[in-house]
């Protein structure tokens, strides 16, 4: 059971709460059945020699999925920071394209201010839409159509305000607004690779079968620490993967910065 949801499921499309569930039923499985075959060998006899051996396997082990662990957390890091910073750079974008709109002539000015203030309101609704597809399309559709009307304007721009400087600067910072679009879209999507993931999981299973393998063939098992081992684990790589899904989880990317835009259009 564990099995199939954590390798026969999209990891980015399980909930979380279910993965950190199947996450540790697996390591804990793995875990008794380790014991269990350690266990057997303890009952057949085992010498020294093969309990160093033993020993020595299971910190290699743990020291692998240490590293793992931790390569792969700062990878995920890294895209969460990314997004963070996307979010302050399209608020940035969209401020200074206000700006640089009020050197703009009327009715310009005030047309594309309030186009501006929309595209706040729908790129707040694309984050607020989460999983759902009907409104991640609406907001797609309605930011795509607020780039149309608001370039739409650059020709009649060019023949009502013969000052290239300011036209030029309100047209770079459109464009790099538009940009900003496509790249949080791509932060967004872009993932620690699931076969990455997968791998964390084999190699978290076989480290605590390993684990309580040396218990069973010890012949003795502390339920405390063979049990948090598993537990910590599942946590940690739950942790991995509520970061690497931006819509959906408890870890997620705040609007701060667009929301504070918003109000400052507002009032503007």
């Amino acid at each position: 059971m564990a099995l199939d949801l954590l390798f026969d499921m999209n990891l980015f499309d399980v909930n979380i709460w279910l993965i950190l569930i199947g996450s540790v039923v697996l390591f804990l499985g793995a875990t008794q059945i380790g014991f269990f075959l350690g266990r057997r060998a303890h009952k057949s006899g085992v010498d020294e020699h093969s309990r160093t051996q033993i020993s020595t396997i299971q910190v290699a082990i743990l020291g692998l999925l240490a590293l793992l662990l931790g390569f792969t957390f700062a990878m995920s890091m890294s895209r969460y920071d990314k997004r963070k910073q996307m979010v302050l750079e399209e608020a940035n974008a969209i401020g200074t394209t206000f700006l640089r709109t009020q050197l703009l002539p009327e009715p310009l000015r005030q047309e594309i201010s309030n186009l501006l203030r929309q595209y706040v309101d729908v790129r707040l609704e694309f984050y607020a839409a989460g999983i759902d597809e009907e409104k991640l399309g609406q907001a797609m559709a309605g930011a795509q159509k607020l780039h149309k009307q608001i370039w739409s304007y650059t020709p009649a721009l060019g023949e009502k305000d013969p000052r290239a400087v300011t036209t030029g600067l309100f047209l770079l910072s459109l464009n790099e607004m538009i940009d900003l679009h496509a790249k949080r879209l791509t932060a967004m999507e872009n993932h620690v690779p699931e076969s990455a993931l997968m791998l964390l999981y084999l190699l978290s299973a076989v480290a605590v079968m390993i684990v309580g393998y040396a218990s069973g063939v010890a012949g003795l098992r502390n339920w405390f620490v063979t049990m948090m081992l598993p537990i910590l684990i599942a946590v940690v790589i739950n942790v991995i993967v509520d970061i690497e899904r931006p819509r959906r989880g408890l870890i997620k990317v705040g609007q701060d910065r667009l929301i504070e835009l918003r109000q400052t259009l507002a009032e503007q």
